[in-house]
């Protein structure tokens, strides 16, 4: 499908999309990116990670302005390392939020001021969370930590359990703060029997973020061009002039998007294809 008009901006996913198997990117597509760059094509990432776990992504890709990390919860310009806008969840909503985890007893991780806070309950669920942030920091009682009292807010909140735990959590989530918080639970693939549940602020998705690019830059939201793998990322695909998915996307986001990739995150050069064949730039 051709794009509604001139694209002027490019914002990628990270896991699964510019990333490898290993966390790194891709180097043929990060070069690529820096090429468009230096094209005069505006360059951001929109990820689920921290943006302490999206910092060194940005900086190999060469990006100067802003990013949105947190599934858009949370927009940072990486030249100074300033959040340019946070959605919280703040004072007696993040209390309840808390009140529920310990009530339901799920593993929690406590996600705020760019860092992971967890207790030994979450200790066998370390290497799941990690890849969101490097500042993973261990605590007695998570449920005590003084981040749940922030002016700022909690940016998320991740709890890992049994289905039980975790939609016991999300019925409790969706009757107390409906109109406060935004919930999302899946199957854990790497660990059966295991699900997982984020909570955030409600308002903040990668198509919200997407929007805030595109008005930052003064880019129509129709010139921008958005890459993706995952359920996640459908709200970019929606507001977007073009959207690509990923060639290891599920057929959900395959038939969401403008059009598909027959490149996977396994074998990368999917974006550096994007760069040349909708952006004219050469690398």
């Amino acid at each position: 499908m051709p794009p509604s008009s001139t694209p002027k901006l490019i914002a990628v996913d990270l896991d699964g999309t510019l990333l490898n198997l290993q966390g790194e990117p891709h180097a043929r597509d990060a070069a690529a990116l820096r090429a468009a760059a230096d094209a005069g094509v505006v360059v951001s990432i929109l990820t689920g990670r921290l943006y302490s776990g999206t910092r060194r992504a940005a900086e190999i890709v060469g990006i100067r302005g802003p990013v949105g990390c947190v599934d858009g919860s949370q927009l940072v310009d990486v030249a100074t390392h300033t959040t340019l806008m946070h959605r919280g969840i703040r004072g007696d909503h993040a209390l309840l939020l808390r009140d529920t985890l310990v009530k339901r007893g799920p593993a929690t991780f406590l996600f705020a001021k760019d860092a992971i806070v967890h207790d030994a309950r979450g200790g066998d669920f370390i290497a799941y969370v990690s890849t969101w942030s490097d500042d993973v920091r261990a605590t007695d009682e998570v449920s005590k930590h003084a981040f749940w009292e922030l002016e700022d807010g909690i940016t998320a909140v991740v709890a890992v359990g049994s289905s039980t735990e975790i939609h016991g959590a999300l019925e409790d989530i969706q009757r107390d703060l409906a109109s406060h918080a935004q919930v999302a639970v899946f199957p854990i693939r790497q660990r059966p029997g295991q699900w997982g549940m984020i909570a955030r602020a409600s308002g903040g998705t990668k198509g919200s973020a997407l929007t805030w690019l595109a008005e930052h830059h003064g880019i129509g939201i129709r010139e921008t061009v958005v890459v993706g793998d995952w359920l996640n990322d459908l709200s970019m695909f929606a507001v977007a002039g073009r959207s690509f998915a990923m060639g290891q996307a599920p057929d959900e986001v395959k038939t969401s998007a403008t059009d598909v990739l027959h490149e996977t995150s396994a074998e990368g050069g999917g974006i550096a294809r994007i760069i040349t064949e909708v952006f004219g730039v050469s690398i």
